[in-house]
């Protein structure tokens, strides 16, 4: 069974929040790719659209929108996404994985396109504590 932690980016205000997805619902984001507009259904969000920007695996290996398919792969980079020069023309081979989405991905970085009717924060908000339960110590 395939679970994957969306992070999920508002960016009217900035804010992200931390979702995990599972079942049918993370079986459906396999195959999909950097860039597309998904329903934000699979996160809980009815009503609104997201556009996925990014992941990366278990290992911490980040997605990059310019390799196709789901592989990992050693490019020779010399700045950008996955390795960052520090002087001027450094150059080095750096494990990048592709855009797409699969099995082995952990983490999907996605950032709200269209808004639904309900706000971010109502739908993520905590659930209230039940009566009679002990307050949460802070």
């Amino acid at each position: 069974m395939v679970e994957f932690k969306a992070i999920v980016n508002d960016v009217k205000t900035g804010r992200s929040y931390n979702v995990t997805v599972t079942g049918h619902h993370a079986n459906s984001l396999i195959g999909k790719s950097i860039g597309e507009i998904v329903d934000g259904i699979f996160v809980g969000l009815p009503g609104y659209k997201l556009k996925i920007t990014g992941g990366s695996d278990r290992n911490g290996t980040p997605m990059r929108a310019d390799l196709p398919g789901p592989k990992r792969k050693k490019l020779l980079l010399s700045d950008g996404l996955g390795f960052h020069e520090r002087y001027p023309g450094e150059r080095k081979r750096v494990t990048i994985r592709g855009s797409a989405i699969s099995s082995e991905i952990v983490q999907i970085n996605l950032a709200v396109t269209e808004y639904g009717p309900r706000s971010m924060e109502e739908s993520f908000a905590p659930a209230p504590a039940a009566e009679g339960a002990p307050a949460e110590k802070k």
